[in-house]
């Protein structure tokens, strides 16, 4: 990880003010931006998205210095956004777009696994994968590593660039790496209250390399001031995926009155810090071993929080801070115990 100073036009009309902004290098010739921009919120569950607010959006997101963008398959239109977006006559020297590769578990030839990254390659309009992160459903069903060895060949014909994963456990990785695939990062649940990641996983990927891409970082927005000193909130009050997916983890790891003291806590240092409790809730986790960078949901054409997010570059969170946050997790059930390792939720 480096920090490197980016100029970014603000309100002072041509005045340029010059502000930090945090790249990491997931491979010797791939630097991301340490906040990336999650798409998942484009699939249709977090709103209409119209295509045009959308690219527009992308525009902003991309003068603001936040230049890459985690996607998927599965993610609806999000990989034909980006290939709009590729098309829309914006400069894109500093843009990456990563997608992933989610098929249904089953048998994986390499004309099954050639056709949906062409298909992406297609929609993306480019020639080349930034990086490619696979996902499989079942362990049971041993295919994910024939499904590899294609993709790792694709590699070779340099329609990808670079190999990850997404919700693998430390086991499986372990096995890829024993069977010689070069996987550059994994792509986890990661957050204040889901440290998993710590048990397994990060002492083993900083034995071989690998990096981590955290997604779940601000629980869906229940990282917010909003929701300090709110009633806990009815499912039918939860109108994104992202709200109930992650209620559902408040719920695992000690319940809404826990949830409310950590709110407290991070509030606390915000205000100390002059920042929201996201920013505090980001910087904690870009402070862990191993983590390349954030993923944080766009609302494209919806809402727009790159302003706020520009905040977390600056902040350094403090030994006080750090114990402070630990006093409320130790109150907490341990999700490694009661979920598994890392994407245990998913199998």
């Amino acid at each position: 990880m480096h920090v490197c100073k980016e100029n970014k036009e603000g309100d002072l009309g041509e005045n340029q003010i010059t502000r930090l902004m945090e790249k990491a290098t997931l491979a010797k010739d791939f630097e991301i931006c340490r906040i990336l921009n999650g798409m998942w919120q484009v699939a249709g569950s977090h709103g209409q998205i119209d295509p045009e607010s959308a690219v527009s959006d992308m525009e902003m997101y991309q003068q603001s210095g936040f230049t890459t963008w985690d996607l998927a398959d599965i993610y609806g239109p999000a990989e034909l956004l980006i290939g709009r977006f590729r098309r829309s006559g914006h400069d894109k020297k500093e843009f990456q777009a990563l997608t992933k590769f989610v098929p249904s578990p089953g048998p994986m030839s390499n004309s099954i696994v050639t056709h949906y990254i062409e298909q992406s390659l297609q929609k993306m309009d480019t020639d080349c994968i930034d990086l490619l992160q696979f996902h499989w459903w079942d362990y049971n069903n041993a295919s994910y590593l024939d499904a590899l060895n294609h993709l790792s060949k694709l590699q070779r014909e340099q329609k990808i660039k670079h190999i990850g994963l997404t919700n693998f456990d430390t086991e499986r990785v372990r096995i890829m790496i024993e069977q010689g695939f070069e996987i550059v990062s994994n792509q986890v649940q990661y957050s204040i209250l889901d440290q998993r990641p710590e048990e397994f996983m990060t002492p083993f990927f900083a034995k071989h390399g690998i990096k981590i891409l955290s997604y779940g970082t601000l629980l869906g927005g229940f990282f917010s001031e909003k929701y300090l000193g709110a009633e806990e909130p009815r499912r039918g009050e939860l109108v994104t995926a992202s709200l109930q997916k992650y209620k559902n983890m408040i719920d695992e790891w000690g319940g809404w009155q826990l949830f409310q003291e950590m709110l407290a806590t991070l509030d606390k240092i915000a205000k100390k810090h002059q920042c929201s409790i996201a920013n505090v809730s980001a910087r904690f986790i870009l402070d862990r071993p191993q983590v390349a960078g954030v993923i944080i949901g766009a609302r494209l054409g919806i809402a727009n929080h790159t302003e706020d997010n520009d905040k977390a570059f600056d902040l350094r969170l403090d030994d006080e801070d750090i114990t402070a946050i630990g006093k409320i997790t130790a109150k907490s059930k341990d999700l490694h115990e009661v979920l598994g390792d890392c994407g245990g939720e998913y199998r």
